[in-house]
């Protein structure tokens, strides 16, 4: 049985599954012993299993394929729980980068805090030959937090991340499957294990590099990804058991107010080609989002293997 269980859900990026595995191969700090990899293949053929099979044949510990078929982010991370036998879970995602002493750092701030889940930042790079908003995209897709290491009164996403299994609400499947389509899984199950008063640390030597994906380093993608994260807040609102009203209420009413003052600066600044409109159209998005969030304006980011 393994200690620590490094599980990396993939959906056709061989490539970049292959950079994500060989980055975890060569950890340095921790017994290769204790460690196993769980590759998840969101995929309805097994595309990602002639990857799998290569990195099995070069990899100093056990390497697990799972194809879990049926489309969706949280039917592929619980299929990884289900098949890990770590006690800690680390997630990395198909298109990010661990330097050696990630896994290290992880594990270190894990003990130090008695924390159920750790979280390290993200550092997005684009190719050379993106240039228009460059610094924008490149912080969309990056995870910034604390200068230095602590306990968090928040949470972050899963990418990058490391969770103590007994510490979740089911081990075997934690992830909520309403989710599958739009994401989010992650934001609902921490928010839970927060409020359940689990232990939350940031550790900034456990970074990574992500290398997004070509197609969404894009206004049209991150506009689209920001109006969807807008309407995190008040979906959990509508979500809780009883619903939160109240709270749908308001966070509807900040949200117009966001988006109207936040898209009259933007629209302003694009006027002027003002070298940070990007950034208040991304505000104004998110703004959005938290008014217009059920069904009708929910859009499908995940989910699609045919």
């Amino acid at each position: 049985m393994a200690r620590v269980t490094i599980m990396i859900p993939t959906q056709r990026r061989p490539d970049g599954l292959s950079v994500a595995a060989r980055s975890v191969f060569g950890q340095v700090g921790v017994d290769p012993a204790e460690l196993e990899l769980v590759i998840v293949d969101n995929d309805q053929v097994p595309s990602a299993k002639p990857v799998a099979d290569d990195l099995a044949r070069i990899a100093p510990f056990p390497v697990i394929y799972v194809n879990e078929k049926r489309p969706g982010v949280a039917f592929a991370r619980n299929a990884g729980m289900a098949r890990a036998s770590g006690d800690l879970i680390a997630f990395l995602d198909d298109d990010e980068e661990a330097p050696p002493g990630w896994l290290a750092a992880l594990l270190a701030a894990q003990v130090r805090f008695d924390a159920d889940v750790v979280f390290g930042p993200v550092k997005a790079r684009a190719p050379a030959h993106i240039t228009q908003h460059r610094a924008y995209l490149e912080r969309f897709f990056s995870r910034e937090g604390p200068a230095e290491a602590g306990l968090l009164d928040r949470h972050y996403g899963c990418g990058d991340s490391l969770v103590r299994r007994s510490a979740l609400p089911d081990p075997v499947a934690p992830f909520a499957v309403e989710r599958n389509l739009i994401g989010g899984e992650d934001d609902m199950l921490f928010g839970r294990m927060g409020a359940a008063g689990k232990r939350f640390a940031w550790e900034p030597a456990a970074w990574v590099w992500e290398d997004p994906v070509p197609s969404r380093l894009n206004l049209r993608y991150t506009l689209a990804r920001a109006f969807a994260y807008g309407q995190g807040p008040t979906s959990h609102c509508a979500a809780a058991v009883p619903p939160d009203r109240l709270g749908v209420a308001r966070w509807m009413l900040i949200g117009l107010a966001q988006g109207a003052v936040f898209g009259f600066v933007a629209g302003f600044k694009w006027l002027t080609r003002a070298a940070d409109r990007a950034e208040w159209l991304d505000r104004a998005a998110r703004g959005l989002g938290k008014t217009f969030w059920w069904g009708p304006f929910k859009i499908q980011f995940y989910g699609r293997t045919a």
